[in-house]
């Protein structure tokens, strides 16, 4: 599974638990089963390094909505070899939805 399907599905659940809001819009999919499904929309959720990326800062004193893994890629050079040593692997991050952040 990748970084945003987890961060998809967890927003979800984060939305039926009242935690972080839905946006007000949806969008259809299909289920496992080939069904046509719709699905409301979450507010985004992102990490601390994510929402500072894209230009915005988390409000100070703001705490985390919610904890759960994800991917994290990790790469440094092998001194022997001179190769890049690169590897993958799950790391607890910290998600701050978007009525935390203020764009810098």
């Amino acid at each position: 599974m990748t970084n945003a399907q987890i961060i998809f599905l967890e927003g979800q659940k984060l939305a039926e638990a009242g935690v972080i809001n839905y946006t007000g819009r949806t969008f259809k999919a299909l289920n496992p089963a080939g069904e046509e499904v719709t699905i409301r929309e979450t507010e985004d959720i992102h990490t601390f390094a994510a929402w500072k990326e894209m230009g915005y800062a988390v409000r100070k004193g703001e705490k985390a909505v919610a904890k759960f893994t994800i991917w994290k890629h990790t790469a440094k050079e092998n001194e022997e070899t001179g190769q890049l040593d690169s590897r993958m692997f799950m790391k607890t991050a910290a998600f701050f939805k978007a009525s935390q952040v203020d764009k810098i």
